[in-house]
């Protein structure tokens, strides 16, 4: 006879959860690290009563907004390597509903995270409920169905039974590189509380392996003779590089090849800034390096990339009449992208599979194509000291000179967290990243409030690293919570606060498109009711104090070194702020090297919509489909 245990459905859960493993290249991983929780009636006596069951086995953190805890739990599987991740639980109603945004974010990055909402009651003992969502046409749905769409697995358990097959699934999930992403199980209220016996090998450890699979080699021998054929082609290194910790596979291969490697901004990174090979960002936020050797490319070997329009230039970019591409991705969806040749395979494998093979044929470029992107380079990183030079110690800086003078403190050691705004622009152009997991941006869904919760998280993962996160004050105002957070656990993130009164990103972008900067400006109304008065008289660094966190205020490049130095050595959350004022044409960043298609209104009576207009149709013509 199969033995069981009579447990409720959520502690079942929360045992089975902490049973979970991976495993890669022979090292295993806890699966669910700790769960984040804020409790409300849809969970407090279901998933918060067994973690009080089950502390012993299962971490909790306590979250600020809900939205933030996936936040946080993303930081920490990216960190992670996606080995490991965090659970998330949370009650029925608005409690639920703020998990959409950090599920699109999850999912659009391949980043595992468990959602564990609460629902309402499945036995229906009176309807509505408090928070319930009625829906005249359905009696099966609930505002968690909002989740369906950004989520890679997805299921309402509303039978004790129904959790086994369901909790397996969503492990599944959670460790296939391709699949990855947000998994929701929704939980209804009195389902969570309702006992069951449970078979004992429901909770016995399992290890879930994630595979590294190699190339087919018909494909892998396509992909040989078209790089041997390619006189000028270029590597463009995606977040899938990092995934599958093929940095040094992909050093090994330019080594080899000289092939110059171009990333994007969840490739950043893969290379050390000072590789020989490493030519910068690429696309919209690119260098110039970068952007020249793509429009003159005869062959892009996109390696763990998705070819967002920011890489791509909306289409712009990849202009050699007979460019192809090679596409190396352990996802077939990606891997035929562009029409391109795909290599089905992990990122390390396929690398190095191609390197054996390249090395056997002696292939290299040609040594004028190396000394023209070298060269190349050296000028882009003299511009780039152009930007980060403060000539005059004793004023505000700009927003460059803020990175230059962090870029001066930093080691390989320290964590670079941004997401938003105009800094992920200047971060791509300018950082000189150390190590491969220093450049944290997200920019796949580029999430306004992501980085004070990815930190924590991050921290969480790797306490001996330096976390910064770099926020403007439009950022900042969207998810300051969680400093509550770092606080109470005493989690020593450093923030990086840079006040530049308003959306200074989309003011630029609304300036280049007609838009007049309308909106986007945080200032007093004028008397011609546009917001162009004076600054608003917020004091979040006051603010920031007032959620208890260490502040240091930072008036002049040389008080924002001070600053930052004590930050970086502080054993508390820390957080320093500075005003930047507007740069100029000496220390301003670079403008962009390659376009980003934005629509202009086609018909308008304003001029600056007119030219915008203009504009815009000459670079529209530009765009190609590659087929």
């Amino acid at each position: 006879m199969t033995s069981t245990t009579r447990l409720t459905v959520a502690q079942a859960l929360v045992r089975f959860l902490s049973a979970q493993y991976t495993e890669r290249d022979g090292t295993r991983h806890r699966l669910i690290g700790a769960t984040w929780g804020i409790f409300g009636h849809g969970n407090v006596a279901g998933i918060g009563q067994a973690l009080v069951e089950y502390g012993d086995v299962m971490p909790y953190h306590q979250g600020r907004n809900e939205q933030a805890m996936v936040h946080a739990a993303v930081g920490y599987a990216r960190q992670s390597g996606r080995l490991s991740t965090h659970a998330v639980t949370t009650s029925i109603g608005p409690g639920a509903t703020n998990l959409v945004t950090g599920a699109a974010l999850a999912t659009i990055n391949h980043l595992p995270v468990l959602l564990l909402p609460g629902d309402v009651f499945a036995a229906r003992p009176a309807d509505p409920v408090l928070q319930q969502l009625e829906v005249p046409y359905a009696g099966d749905v609930s505002v968690n169905d909002c989740l369906r769409p950004v989520s890679r697995y997805f299921d309402r358990i509303t039978r004790p039974e129904a959790l086994i097959p369901s909790a397996l699934q969503a492990m599944r999930v959670l460790t296939d590189p391709v699949e990855t992403g947000a998994v929701t199980l929704a939980l209804p209220q009195d389902v969570q509380a309702e006992a069951y016996d449970w078979p004992e090998e429901f909770f016995a450890e399992r290890t879930w392996v994630v595979r590294r699979p190699g190339a087919d080699p018909t494909e892998l021998a396509e992909a040989v003779r078209a790089i041997r054929g390619a006189r000028r082609p270029l590597l463009v290194a995606g977040g899938g590089v990092h995934h599958s910790r093929a940095e040094a596979a992909l050093a090994e291969f330019a080594a080899v090849t000289r092939i110059p490697v171009a990333s994007t901004q969840a490739g950043k990174g893969s290379l050390r800034f000072d590789h020989p090979q490493d030519v910068g960002g690429v696309g919209h936020t690119g260098t110039a390096t970068a952007d020249e050797l793509a429009r003159t490319a005869d062959l892009v070997i996109g390696v763990g990339t998705r070819y967002t329009d920011f890489t791509t230039a909306s289409g712009t970019l990849f202009a050699h009449p007979d460019v192809r591409f090679l596409n190396l991705n352990i996802a077939p969806y990606d891997g035929h992208k562009l029409a391109g040749m795909p290599l089905i395979a992990d990122a390390r494998s396929g690398l190095m599979e191609l390197t054996t093979a390249l090395d056997m044929h002696a292939y290299r470029v040609g040594a004028s194509y190396v000394a023209e992107y070298t060269e190349d380079k050296e000028r882009w990183e003299q511009r780039v000291d152009a930007c980060y030079e403060a000539d005059e110690p004793d004023v505000r800086p700009t927003q460059p000179q803020v990175l230059g003078v962090l870029d001066a403190l930093v080691d390989e050691s320290d964590v670079i967290i941004n997401a938003a705004g105009s800094l992920p622009g200047d971060l791509h152009k300018l950082w000189r990243a150390r190590s491969r997991d220093q450049y944290h941006l997200e920019y796949g869904y580029s999430c306004m409030g992501y980085e004070i919760p990815a930190a924590i998280g991050v921290k969480l993962a790797a306490p001996e690293r330096r976390v910064w996160a770099l926020v403007g004050d439009g950022t900042y105002l969207m998810m300051p919570t969680e400093i509550v957070t770092a606080v109470q656990e005493g989690v020593a993130i450093k923030v990086l606060l840079v006040q530049n009164h308003g959306y200074a990103s989309i003011g630029g972008l609304s300036e280049e498109t007609g838009a007049e900067r309308f909106g986007t400006a945080y200032r007093h109304r004028a008397a011609d009711g546009t917001f162009t008065g004076a600054p608003l008289p917020v004091d979040l660094a006051a603010n920031a104090a007032s959620l208890g966190m260490r502040v240091l205020r930072a008036k002049t490049v040389s008080d924002l070194r001070e600053a930052l130095a004590e930050a970086r050595d502080a054993d508390t959350p820390t957080c320093v702020y500075v005003e930047t004022q507007t740069a100029d044409t000496v220390s301003g960043p670079p403008p962009a090297q390659a376009w980003w298609d934005v629509p202009v209104a086609e018909t308008a009576t304003r001029p600056s919509a007119v030219k915008a207009r203009e504009l815009y149709e000459r670079h529209v013509s530009t765009r190609r489909r590659h087929l």
